[in-house]
């Protein structure tokens, strides 16, 4: 009797060359109710292709596994895509979320990523190697993520206005 081949995907296995998906955040919530408590996970996760697209995405779920897949499944539909002008961005730009402020700089080549927390993974999702960033207010890691990613989508925005296109 021959054995039949499982023509059916697995998708398990998930191409590592080219996507990037990285958990940045997972908090454990909880809601108080009438019946009691009703305890939940939150997962704050970047993905990117390291070419220049990077998206973010903050979820909520049941259990930790349920809320990083619909974490990853929002960040890739809310992601922008930025120019990548010789490993780094191509001008300066400061953005604000909430308490947090972010700065990011282009940086000459060799300089590498000067960046720390949340602000160097995203950076590292976006395929950027060159850069200098300073994160004023606050240390929290959702805040100062959602700082970053608003300070991309200035750049994208401007960007596709001034008709900036990617080079090596």
């Amino acid at each position: 009797m021959a054995t039949q081949a499982n023509n059916k995907p697995n998708y398990q296995q998930r191409e590592q060359s080219d996507n990037f998906e990285q958990v940045l955040e997972i908090r454990r919530v909880s809601q108080k109710t009438k019946g009691g408590n009703n305890i939940s996970f939150s997962a704050l996760v970047v993905t990117g292709d390291k070419k220049g697209k990077v998206g973010l995405g903050q979820t909520k779920a049941p259990n930790v596994a349920d809320a990083i897949k619909k974490s990853i499944r929002l960040a890739n539909r809310d992601s922008v895509t930025i120019p990548v002008v010789n490993g780094t961005i191509p001008f300066e730009t400061k953005a604000k979320f909430k308490a947090a402020m972010v700065l990011l700089k282009p940086a000459p080549k060799g300089t590498g990523l000067i960046a720390g927390g949340a602000v160097r993974t995203i950076v590292e999702a976006a395929g950027i190697t060159n850069i200098v960033t300073k994160m004023l207010g606050s240390n929290n890691k959702s805040t100062s993520a959602k700082a970053t990613f608003t300070a991309l989508k200035q750049i994208e925005l401007l960007s596709s206005k001034y008709k900036i296109m990617n080079k090596k």
